[in-house]
């Protein structure tokens, strides 16, 4: 059919499965896949599937489950989906993300209402139908700012083939390659090929063992993307098309790459693009893939020679997949300024007193990183472990006129330290670290939920308005009277304490529609000292940095004037 045909158009199907072992990075070779065929001028969206029975990643730990990543309508999804953000520019939604716990939640619901008719509710055909009717309606859906729905639709298949929670959804996607038809169906296993002994052989018997197995559940490779430390050789190729049924031609291998922009680059390189179009029957729409700006931006990177140093004082610092988005909207900032980005991970318990009594080698390193520090980042987090020493940063960088930002939580440890440094008052604290604290200068929301974790928090796209246009993020959002960040707290500034923290020299620059919920602050006494009850790095994308981190990092490198004077 012509381009114009619209919903009548059947949609087609790429999916990402996984084997021999997870943590290969199905994401970012999803999200690949999605460039190099937006490239070839095809609109592109995406699910991911997530096996496990949680309804969201929201109540999961990060040390867990890395970063939870917020969408604009308030959907707490895997970190997958800020990857699909953030190389394809389009905005998802909740539903987008796939998980055991929904379905089921859907089938049972339906199952409560009396909606089968008195049938006994089973795995197949039930869950399958929900998983399969699932997938076709939310492919439809555009995300990508234009009408109508996408051209190709790429899934993500979470976990490792065999994996006892993925079989439901092995079956669903089975049922949905035959009912499509295989010219809308591609399947892409992601598989790796290990080198072992000192003959550095590669070794394909991982390879073969896992695509067998797909092969037993009804599904058949069209590609093969192997990974790997090093390019894979001619005779491995050869060797896994022999044993796994999949032409040469169509065996990719992901090598290790000096940065993930590399990837689409390498995909291209190896002509995926040619094998998945001619697969999905793709020749009347697609052309040839133009990467010029996505190559420009890859070696801009490995280009860069200057280094600025950035002080990330967390709690989850010893999973950096914890804070994610925060890593990548840096190097968005970085890049922008010609900077390579050096996080100085500290944990932030290792700055506190007790760390000098008990570990005093790694106290003594903490604090050396953060003096040696161009800059400070305090992101956002739950619980009280670890707030004193995010407080000592913060105290740090306001004396010592150190560049500062702090996001959700690190915008309430900065009101809690000036709390108590200069307005004196003792014991001032969040109600989330002590209930009883005689100043809860951050205090609970009163719209929040005291017995439920999941979904209860301030979520998804809210709209800040900027009470100062004289202020630094006023300025760095380009004069807009407002803006529209992500959000995820249950804590909030204590609207009684505004006055004396203004007084105190604290400058509440933003709020909400109210004017009684505080968005953003500043120090305007400092070179650049900033907090933030939102969440700017959910919405950083390479080439467009959030403003915020943007201003971070100039004003680290000594650029923030200039550039203030250029807008």
């Amino acid at each position: 059919m012509e381009r114009g045909a619209g919903a009548e158009r059947q949609m087609k199907y790429v999916l990402v499965t996984g084997g021999v072992v997870s943590g290969l990075g199905k994401g970012v070779t999803a999200s690949s896949i999605g460039v190099v065929l937006k490239s070839c001028g095809l609109r592109v969206t995406s699910i991911k599937i997530d096996p496990y029975l949680n309804t969201d990643a929201g109540t999961m730990s990060p040390f867990e489950h890395g970063e939870v990543f917020v969408l604009d309508d308030g959907g707490e999804v895997d970190l997958d989906l800020g990857n699909y953000e953030r190389f394809l520019d389009v905005t998802l939604t909740r539903d987008n993300n796939i998980t055991t716990g929904k379905i089921y939640q859907s089938v049972l619901e339906k199952e409560r209402k009396g909606d089968y008719l008195g049938k006994t509710v089973q795995v197949v055909p039930h869950i399958t139908d929900a998983i399969k009717n699932w997938i076709e309606s939310v492919a439809t859906i555009p995300v990508d700012g234009k009408d109508g729905a996408a051209d190709v639709c790429v899934i993500e298949l979470g976990g490792t083939v065999g994996d006892i929670e993925s079989m439901p959804f092995i079956e669903a996607l089975r049922q949905l390659s035959f009912s499509v038809g295989k010219e809308n169906f591609c399947l892409i296993h992601v598989s790796l090929v290990p080198v072992l002994g000192v003959v550095g052989e590669q070794k394909t018997k991982p390879t073969q063992h896992s695509v067998r197995e797909l092969r037993a559940l009804g599904l058949t490779p069209d590609l093969l993307a192997c990974r790997s430390s090093q390019p894979i050789q001619e005779n491995t190729k050869v060797k896994l098309s022999q044993f796994c049924h999949v032409p040469v031609a169509n065996i990719l291998n992901i090598h290790d790459v000096p940065n993930i922009w590399h990837i689409p680059l390498l995909l291209r390189n190896q002509n995926a693009h040619e094998a998945i179009i001619k697969q999905l029957n793709f020749y009347s729409m697609a052309t040839s893939p133009d990467l010029k700006s996505w190559t420009e931006m890859a070696e801009t990177y490995e280009n860069l020679n200057s280094t600025v140093k950035i002080a990330m004082v967390g709690k989850y610092t010893g999973l950096t997949d914890s804070y994610l988005s925060v890593v990548k909207a840096l190097l968005h900032a970085c890049v922008a300024c010609s900077f390579r980005p050096s996080v100085e991970w500290i944990a932030a318990s290792d700055l506190e007193d007790e760390s000098a009594r008990v570990t005093p080698e790694a106290y003594e390193m903490a604090w050396k990183a953060l003096k040696g520090s161009s800059c400070i980042l305090v992101p956002g987090g739950f619980g009280d472990r670890g707030v004193p020493g995010m407080i000592l940063a913060a105290k740090y960088a306001r004396e010592n006129k150190i560049p500062y930002l702090g996001i959700c939580l690190g915008m309430q440890i900065s009101v809690i330290e000036i709390s108590r440094s200069i307005l004196g008052l003792e014991g001032a604290n969040s109600e989330e670290f002590d209930p009883q604290t005689p100043h809860p200068v951050v205090m609970f929301m009163p719209e929040g939920s005291r017995t439920h974790m999941g979904s209860t928090m301030r979520l998804g796209s809210r709209r800040t308005f900027i009470r100062s246009p004289d202020c630094i993020t006023s300025k760095l959002y380009k004069g807009s009277a407002y803006v529209d960040e992500r959000h995820r707290h249950r804590y909030e500034v204590n609207p009684d304490y505004v006055g004396k923290l203004e007084s105190a020299g604290l400058e509440f620059v933003g709020s909400d529609e109210s004017g009684t919920r505080m968005e953003v602050v500043e120090l305007p006494s400092h070179p650049y000292y900033v907090g933030v009850q939102f969440h700017p790095e959910f919405k950083s994308r390479p080439g467009k940095p959030s403003a915020l981190f943007l201003g971070l990092i100039l004003a680290a490198t000594g650029q923030l004037q200039p550039h203030l004077n250029r807008i």
